[in-house]
């Protein structure tokens, strides 16, 4: 640990008031061998952390191997078991590849062959690395659980409070919002109060060999992220072509499987000339593509399902949030209703385009996450699509059309 923290310059203590003293007492860190989590690592160490790294190793091995821009595999764990070495820290690495597949591939397909987009490093969060490995931690006698996220975890008046990163171009509390309280207690962020550049200086500064290693690209299981050829290996046979339907109605073409569309999709239609059209809807039972002008898609109301609130109690009627339903989108004013059974509906201030089934919306009172869940398809009445609907004045531009 001296070792290591003569290396360490003044712009360590950016980070230290997300984390406190160790003193001697032991901390498990996820180790996916990328530069934040070794960062992580070393941040703990040099706050008097009994370290423990753990890297998961997550799926085939041999796919992964030199190849850039994973993370989780092949020498990514190489990587993670030499900034470990370097640290001096002890380091494991469990196959969970069994778990993963079961837990995140497996729904992935489900979800895309369904007709809905999902977000599989949610679900890895949710699922494996949080639920997993927080009994791995405990096994080991960690007091907590450190991990390489931006996001930054506060001490509020009513418990751990969780919150976007410092650094807003950097900011994964999108993707962490099925976090548990009983997890946020015990979890840590070392690296959320800083900038990215930050951090590969600290790595500099630690010596990390990974220090100017590149980040992780797209999804980690998806080769050249080829969504529909991973898809179609993990599911043959399900995926089979269809009508690409206007929401007048109109039969505009044929496709080769709906799995290479998502909600707002415009281009690689397949069906030039013309207005601009986008996907506006999914059929997964009739093997549709539906299709229409850029209105089509402005949402206001939609229902989420397996909500995870983190905020105060809510009580009855609306709450005032903003409510992010893409990670690329920002969070836009919104009320949000609980209901039954773990749902909870959304109502937009003003509309937004291309809200997808199985994507997530997470709602956020400033920078503090409340809570999210998995926006549900509401498919438009029988015989006439929402955007008709819509145009007809019968109904608020409201759902999603199936």
């Amino acid at each position: 640990m001296r070792a290591v923290a003569s290396r360490l310059g003044p712009p360590i203590f950016a980070a230290m008031s997300l984390v406190e003293r160790g003193n001697g007492r032991r901390a498990v860190v996820a180790m996916s061998g990328g530069v934040d989590s070794s960062v992580a690592a070393a941040l703990m160490v040099e706050q008097g952390w009994d370290v423990v790294g753990v890297t998961l190793q997550l799926y085939d091995h041999g796919v992964a191997t030199g190849r850039p821009g994973t993370c989780c595999a092949g020498r990514d764990i190489a990587d993670a078991r030499r900034a470990a070495a370097h640290l001096g820290i002890a380091h494991y690495v469990l196959d969970y590849e069994q778990r993963f597949r079961a837990a995140v591939i497996d729904d992935f397909a489900d979800s895309y062959v369904a007709g809905e987009t999902p977000v599989p490093c949610v679900r890895c969060n949710q699922r494996v690395k949080f639920r997993d490995l927080m009994d791995v931690a405990r096994d080991l006698g960690g007091a907590l659980l450190a991990t390489g996220h931006y996001v930054q975890r506060h001490e509020g008046p009513a418990g751990a409070e969780l919150h976007q990163a410092a650094d807003t171009a950097r900011d994964q509390s999108y993707f962490l919002f099925a976090t548990t309280r009983t997890q946020l207690e015990f979890l840590r962020f070392p690296i959320g109060g800083l900038p990215k550049s930050e951090t590969r200086a600290l790595a500099a500064r630690f010596g990390l060999a990974v220090a100017g290693k590149p980040d992780s690209q797209d999804i980690c299981f998806v080769p050249s992220g080829d969504y529909a050829a991973t898809i179609g290996k993990l599911r043959p046979g399900l995926i089979a072509p269809g009508d690409i339907v206007h929401v007048d109605g109109r039969v505009l073409g044929r496709h080769k499987g709906i799995t290479h569309f998502t909600v707002g999709q415009r281009h690689g239609l397949g069906i030039g000339g013309g207005a601009p059209l986008h996907v506006v809807g999914l059929d997964a039972a009739g093997g549709r593509v539906i299709v229409g002008p850029r209105d089509a898609l402005a949402v206001t109301r939609f229902g989420i399902r397996e909500l995870n609130w983190l905020g105060p109690d809510p009580g009855a009627g609306a709450v005032r949030v903003t409510a992010k339903v893409r990670s690329s989108r920002p969070a836009m004013p919104s009320s949000l209703t609980m209901l039954a059974d773990g749902r909870a509906e959304v109502v937009l201030d003003t509309p937004e385009f291309g809200v997808a089934p199985g994507q997530a919306c997470v709602a956020f009172d400033g920078t503090r996450v409340l809570g999210g869940g998995w926006i549900e398809r509401r498919p438009a009445a029988p015989g006439v699509s929402t955007w008709q609907e819509n145009q007809a004045g019968n109904q608020p531009v409201a759902a999603i059309s199936a």
